[in-house]
């Protein structure tokens, strides 16, 4: 019998442990893909393609003609436009798509959230709150919307040096998590941060910093995600091996 195979749009955490668990599992091959936007990605223990499909039609073409069985997107959860080309490639190529997405952060006890829908919202909301010293946690190419922000200093954590041009007199940290607590809290105080922007990404690896503004009551601008297309979801790999499983040729 032919193997499975599964053509996995990585990037995160979970299609790492995606990636491990079928290059394990006898009768799967998987190919993972990468935008090719980081430059230092994480180490996959399956064959990798780097770089864009050229275009619905063109991933349509890659998953059709059974070059690949099953389609899993396990893209960032603020991946606006690849997991509707993904799902759009999978219908015309009649190739059965997963979407697998990590649960979204929830607010708990007393928690001062509060919610925008995009990250000029989230500029606009600052505003509104007077902050004064603000954290930004939003990713190395989403800061150009606070560029114009009067009278707040911008403290901006990123993974990499960002590609635009940095915000006038904001500090840089470059730091990769997973995070603690501990260190998280120090943060908020050694820049005495009054409010702190982030994307709700979900997930462990950086949720520390919610559980630190809230024990130094911190205001949380908390930017929601882009609508994920209809179809079949796992939030864990566990669960999307469940789906692979029963779809298994």
């Amino acid at each position: 019998m032919n193997p499975t195979s599964v053509l996995l749009l990585a990037g995160t955490t979970e299609a790492s442990d995606l990636a491990r668990l079928l290059d394990s599992t006898d009768g799967v091959e998987v190919l993972a893909s990468l935008a090719g936007r980081t430059r230092a990605p994480a180490e996959l223990p399956c064959p990798v393609r780097i770089g864009g499909f050229g275009g619905v039609h063109a991933l349509a073409a890659a998953l059709g003609d059974g070059h690949h069985h099953l389609l899993v997107d396990a893209t960032h959860p603020f991946a606006a436009q690849m997991p509707h080309n993904a799902a759009t490639a999978a219908r015309i190529a009649g190739v059965p798509r997963l979407r697998l997405l990590r649960p979204p952060w929830q607010p708990v006890d007393d928690d001062d959230w509060h919610l925008v829908a995009d990250l000029s919202a989230a500029a606009r909301k600052l505003e509104e709150l007077g902050a004064r010293r603000v954290l930004l946690t939003v990713g190395r190419m989403s800061l150009a919307p606070f560029a114009d922000l009067e009278g707040v200093h911008l403290v901006a954590r990123s993974i990499e040096v960002p590609d635009e041009p940095p915000v006038p007199g904001a500090t840089l940290i470059l730091d990769r998590g997973p995070f603690d607590v501990g260190s998280e809290s120090a943060l908020l105080h050694d820049h005495a941060i009054d409010v702190l922007v982030t994307k709700n990404s979900g997930g462990a690896a950086t949720s520390a910093k919610l559980v630190a503004a809230h024990q130094a009551g911190v205001s949380v601008v908390m930017v929601d995600r882009p609508p994920t297309p209809a179809g079949p979801v796992a939030e864990t790999p566990a669960e999307a091996m469940t789906w692979i499983e029963s779809h298994r040729r």
